[in-house]
């Protein structure tokens, strides 16, 4: 008998995500520069994939806080943990938001010289 073992993690449905859980996440600079290195890519990405200033532990956390708000999804492929930015359920929620945020970031990394 074969049993499933694959790893499920949970997610807030559409309409769990809130505004106020959303813009908590956004608000933490290392959370903003994870999800602004997600909007990025052009797939998902592997927590291995961002060099963080700090340890890993705390890496989790901050992945942990925007998977529970609703900012990114995760799922496991293998033994590597992947995740990306939940960006049509954001817009249907939140029109304009992502954007914004992510806009703003971008601006202000240029005028303080960072990438």
């Amino acid at each position: 008998m074969t049993t499933s073992t694959a790893r499920v993690l949970a997610h807030p449905s559409r309409e769990e995500i809130r505004v106020e859980g959303v813009l908590h996440a956004l608000s933490d600079p290392i959370r903003l520069r994870i999800v602004r290195q997600l909007a990025g890519a052009a797939d998902e990405q592997a927590c291995s994939r961002f060099d963080l200033p700090v340890s890993k532990s705390t890496t989790t956390h901050h992945f942990r806080v925007l998977r529970e708000s609703g900012v990114i999804t995760q799922f496991y492929r293998g033994t590597a943990k992947l995740s990306c930015v939940r960006t049509e359920d954001l817009d249907a929620l939140f029109p304009g938001l992502l954007d914004s945020v992510l806009g703003g970031a971008d601006r202000q990394a240029e005028r303080l010289g960072r990438s």
